[in-house]
């Protein structure tokens, strides 16, 4: 059993356990299975929007498909969840990767 198919297994006993999704994601992006990291990304915000170390890997995974108006929202979602969550760290590598971003429209 390969690390992918031992995640989705764990994943079956605990449908929202954000580090199994974020795991997964991580996973199916090595494969270049992209639309499916996208979908676990996407499940991970919605069941957890303070996972915010997402927000970065989310965003450049949309960049890296230069789908540049989506990586945009979800660098500008996950500044918010930072400042809200007081993640200094988090906040300044998002402001930062959206506002190189921004720089090369």
């Amino acid at each position: 059993m390969n690390r992918l198919e031992q995640l989705e297994n764990m994943l079956k006993n605990s449908p929202h356990d954000s580090f199994l999704l974020f795991a997964i994601a991580k996973e199916q992006e090595k494969l270049n299975e992209e639309d499916k990291a996208l979908d676990y990304y996407s499940r991970l915000i919605q069941s957890d929007p303070n996972y915010v170390g997402t927000y970065y890997h989310f965003a450049k995974l949309y960049e890296k498909q230069e789908q540049s108006e989506q990586a945009l929202k979800i660098y500008t979602q996950g500044i918010q969840i930072a400042r809200q969550l007081g993640d200094q760290h988090a906040l300044a590598e998002l402001s930062s990767a959206k506002l190189n971003l921004e720089l090369e429209f």
